[in-house]
């Protein structure tokens, strides 16, 4: 009998792990954002799971550890404190209110602070001086190129985490084509349906802004703050040539299809779990709400009593007039509330959308929340605030299955909030689209944590796959896009052109002299 135990671990470890080699990954998680956080601890424990020996540099540390592989925790000080103390300062309420030129500068530069903080910790340090090897190492992709010298230091394949499907940001590590005229800019949503003039101007104005930006600003700021710590690294256009893989956190039954090279691999949703078991009082509500009950979070960011008090008042108001009960995640507590709606400081939102009963849900349209709606089914109001939430609202109103208010504009009044309430609860067009979509999502081959790690272990396997790599990853973007062949084309056509009048010119001045010396000689 403990020999078919003993058996059937290491069968199911084989399955995890592929030829079943234990491989040495370390993880470099810098950024302290709790959603971020979710994506990298997920991934980490997979690996763990599949009994691989995982060392993270993270900012928050891990809780349930499972067993497998072997884990070493590294956490860097003073990250998340300058975390914290800056999304105060900045009132993220108010962050739909800037440009995006000015976005991007002040993205760049609170970044570079927070890497600051993971090259000067003295533990990330000695780990950097030992002699210790690695297999890979994987690292989220969020405006932190500089940290891509990880993998030029242990001399082995650079695997990149992407929180959001491709985009700018990854695309131009591994020659991935990204179309303007049908591929929206990360930050404007989706307009795959309609792809007016309008648009695709708007689409080419944001990535020339973008790319503008970070050509003559932002990148040559990273190359220089990265070479303040590593005098010796090479370019960071060169670290950045080195990506083998990319896992992103995308799926087409959450946003438009769009091209993939063949070291792009769609993972998204890999960090849902199966429900589990709900807590009695949260229970009790939600199996004896027979009229149905809706859901409403802003996320791990955005505090629900930040929000100015009339608009807490009006949004209570309107709550209250409904028939279905309300489960607010609600920091504080909130006196002179209507019966029918329930706050808590946190909810278990997976197991939440999972019950049944649940009829609506009220985000502020973050990627995990919408894919997690999408995973259950459940339709949406989104309230966007900021970065992408705004373009994930877009993306689910095009699906059919949102509606969406935009946070500090004009559109978000008690009235309109009313209105969309009724519409999304009373039309059964909504839930029908949001079940379709739910069914897109679960009709894979296999589950998206297992997709992650064989692509990993495939990566590692094969000594960072290069054979997977498409050409144009090399290639500077003025190649990328034959700027080259156009310019020597234009100027041989322009020579020709030159050429061509002067031959004419020359013959017609010939022409004319002898016509001239005809009529002397006449």
């Amino acid at each position: 009998m403990n020999f078919l135990k003993l058996f059937g671990v290491l069968a199911f470890l084989s399955l995890w792990s592929g030829d079943g080699e234990c491989y040495k990954i370390l993880g470099v998680f810098h950024f302290p954002g709790i959603s971020h956080n979710i994506l990298s601890t997920k991934l980490i424990k997979g690996l763990l799971t599949a009994g691989h020996d995982v060392t993270m540099i993270a900012t928050l540390p891990m809780k349930d550890v499972p067993k497998g592989g072997t884990y070493r925790e590294i956490l860097v000080e003073g990250a998340q404190e300058f975390f914290e103390k800056m999304m105060v300062e900045m009132n993220i309420f108010d962050m739909n209110k800037f440009g995006m030129l000015t976005m991007l500068l002040n993205r760049t530069r609170n970044l570079q602070e927070i890497m600051k903080f993971t090259f000067e910790d003295p533990k990330v340090q000695q780990l950097l001086n030992s002699n210790e090897k690695f297999d890979a190492v994987i690292l989220e992709q969020f405006v932190n190129d500089p940290l891509k010298v990880f993998a030029h230091i242990y001399d082995c394949p650079l695997i990149l985490l992407s929180g959001v499907g491709p985009n700018t940001m990854v695309n131009r590590l591994v020659g991935n084509p990204s179309p303007i005229s049908y591929a929206a800019h990360l930050l404007l949503g989706d307009f795959s349906k309609d792809l007016s003039f309008f648009n695709r101007l708007k689409n080419l104005v944001a990535h020339a802004m973008e790319n503008f930006m970070f050509t003559f600003f932002l990148f040559p700021s990273d190359d220089n703050f990265l070479h303040q710590f590593f005098p010796d690294a090479p370019p960071l256009a060169e670290l950045c040539q080195n990506v083998s893989l990319v896992l992103l956190n995308s799926h087409v039954s959450l946003s438009p299809a769009l091209p993939l090279v063949p070291n792009m691999v769609e993972i998204g949703g890999y960090f849902i779990d199966p429900p589990k078991k709900l807590p009695k009082d949260l229970k009790d509500i939600l199996d004896n709400s027979p009229e149905g009950v809706i859901y409403f979070s802003l996320g791990s960011n955005l505090k629900s009593k930040d929000l100015p008090s009339e608009q807490k008042q009006w949004i209570l108001s309107v709550l209250g007039n409904l028939k279905e009960k309300v489960l607010w995640k609600f920091e504080e507590d909130l006196p002179g509330r209507p019966k029918n709606v329930f706050i808590k400081k946190w909810l278990p939102q997976q197991d939440v959308l999972a019950h049944p009963n649940i009829k609506l849900f009220i985000t502020h349209g973050g990627l995990l929340s919408t894919t997690e709606t999408i995973y259950h089914g459940v339709p949406i109001l989104a309230i966007p605030v900021f970065g992408d939430q705004s373009a994930n609202a877009d993306r689910a109103v095009s699906s059919g299955y949102a509606l969406k208010l935009k946070y500090n504009t004009p559109e978000f009044t008690k009235e309109n909030f009313e209105k969309s309430l009724n519409e999304l609860l009373h039309n059964p067009t909504y839930r029908e689209n949001a079940k379709f979509r739910q069914k897109l999502y679960h009709d894979r081959p296999e589950k998206p944590m297992k997709t992650a790690i064989y692509w990993i272990e495939y990566t590692i396997r094969h000594r960072g796959a290069p054979h997977l790599t498409v050409a144009g990853a090399k290639l500077p973007w003025y190649k990328y896009y034959l700027v080259d062949v156009f310019v020597v084309i234009f100027l041989g056509l322009l020579g020709a052109y030159k050429t061509g009048k002067w031959v004419v010119k020359k013959s017609i001045c010939g022409i004319k002299r002898k016509c001239s010396n005809k009529k002397k000689s006449d």
